[in-house]
């Protein structure tokens, strides 16, 4: 058990039962004992790899895509370029870099980063010496008056979720207990009716589990109601599907999966992102959504085979190896090509980004 287990024990003793989005933002974001707090977790003597880290042609097509999007967009003099928890910073310098020689992009943008944890802040803070960055602990606080342009890369799957089973009189909420020896377990609520899932009785049976992000659609809303009266656009790349069906919770931990449960601020827990829920909350506030678009194919689009090809002309051996194999984990269907999934955020006047389909 970990100091942060002790903390929750005493918690759901004291007060009960938690919900699992409880349970997950203590165990990532805890001051002084959550994951995001104490654990490196990105590389590959971490927990975990993403995309921008496999290869810089990720960024370098990402950066270009933004670049284009915003020449689309009549080349704002002044906008607001965000991303969403950027890790080590390796995403976000690599579309900086890429973007040095389109005339003006540079002058025009101003650097801002959603991210609440101030060792990942410091690593940040590293990688981009020459940009100056603002840091934000959430999306209420990006500027309201410019147009603004958002990266979320391996975002949303990290925010807290809630899961509820269908149940013959309503639906019953999985929620973290403690097991007769006092470890922490899962159960499930008395079941209720719930009037905000009754658009699910119909594609649901009893026994059916969903889940459910308020975290995640707070976000889109505050993203939308900034881009469809100003401009701009946003990029959500993650793994995920277009509904909800099932239990996605997972924990991982050196690269292997783990139980969630057994050492609480020691593993990164995720969830298969809903990407429905993230599209129909951006039109409420007044924003297009894309189609839907495997990572492959987007990618595919903006060029990253050319890109790959001109890239390996100066590479032999090893590096040529494993440059071919990080395109192919990019890109191949058996691998990420297929499983991470890419939306498209715009204002209903204009074309989504370059690599998506209206």
């Amino acid at each position: 058990m970990t100091a942060l287990a002790d903390l929750l024990r005493k918690q759901i003793k004291a007060t009960g039962p938690m919900t699992l989005a409880q349970y997950m933002s203590a165990c990532l974001l805890h001051p002084k004992h959550g994951y995001y707090t104490t654990q490196d977790a990105l590389g590959v003597d971490g927990d975990f790899t993403t995309a921008p880290e496999i290869s810089q042609m990720f960024g370098e097509l990402i950066g270009l895509c933004l670049a284009q999007s915003w020449m689309d967009q009549d080349a704002p003099d002044r906008f607001a370029l965000v991303e969403l928890g950027p890790g080590r910073g390796t995403l976000i310098a690599d579309v900086m870099r890429a973007t040095l020689q389109v005339p003006g992009f540079h002058a025009a943008a101003e650097l801002h980063l959603v991210e609440a944890s101030n060792r990942m802040r410091a690593l940040q803070a590293a990688a981009l010496p020459a940009h100056d960055p603002t840091w934000h602990d959430s999306a209420e606080t990006l500027p309201e008056e410019m147009p603004v342009y958002v990266i979320a890369n391996e975002f949303f799957d990290a925010l807290p979720i809630r899961q509820f089973q269908r149940d013959p009189k309503g639906w019953r909420e999985v929620m973290v207990g403690l097991s007769e020896d006092g470890g922490l377990q899962r159960g499930l609520s008395d079941p209720v009716p719930i009037d905000a899932l009754n658009n699910r009785l119909d594609d649901t049976v009893p026994g059916a589990l969903i889940e459910t992000c308020a975290h995640a659609t707070a976000v889109v809303d505050a993203l939308a109601r900034r881009i469809a009266p100003n401009g701009g656009m946003a990029l959500f790349i993650d793994y995920g599907g277009w509904h909800s069906d099932g239990d996605t919770f997972q924990a991982v931990r050196a690269h292997r999966p783990v139980d969630p449960f057994a050492e609480p601020g020691r593993a990164d827990l995720t969830a298969h992102v809903d990407f429905e829920a993230l599209a129909r909350a951006a039109l409420i506030a007044g924003c297009a959504a894309s189609q839907l678009t495997n990572q492959g194919v987007f990618l595919e689009r903006l060029g990253i085979t050319p890109r790959a090809q001109s890239l390996a002309k100066s590479l032999n051996g090893d590096a040529l190896d494993a440059h071919v194999a990080a395109h192919r984990r990019l890109t191949h269907p058996d691998e990420m090509g297929s499983l991470f999934k890419v939306l498209g955020l715009y204002p209903v006047d204009e074309s989504p980004p370059p690599g998506l389909d209206p």
